[in-house]
């Protein structure tokens, strides 16, 4: 599998660490220290560096998420267009997902 047919079929597995991360950067560069701290704020989820870096690393290798120059050392990466694309997928999957559960829920 190349890696523009991977990028294609989304996140798939990869999931939630991933898609965390691309909505960290989908409003704008950030670097590893500054994704923890957003994702925290937004989303109550710490991730650790082991998961965060491990993540940006596969994100790239996928072409979701390309790295910026480094900025002292500090690298800061941002979403690509393929990436965009497959957090909207991702997204698009899970509010489905919350929909049914949500009806299910109020139906009990």
């Amino acid at each position: 599998m190349t890696k523009q047919q991977r990028a294609a079929s989304g996140l798939g597995r990869f999931g939630d660490p991933g898609a965390l991360i691309l909505l960290s950067v989908s409003s704008g560069p950030r670097h590893g220290h500054a994704m923890i701290a957003d994702i925290d704020a937004q989303f109550g989820i710490r991730l650790g560096p082991g998961t965060l870096y491990g993540s940006i690393s596969k994100l790239a290798e996928l072409g979701l998420l390309s790295a910026l120059p480094a900025d002292d050392r500090r690298r800061p990466y941002e979403i690509t267009p393929a990436g965009r694309q497959a957090l909207e997928e991702y997204l698009e999957s899970w509010s489905t997902v919350v929909e049914v559960g949500t009806r299910r829920l109020a139906s009990s």
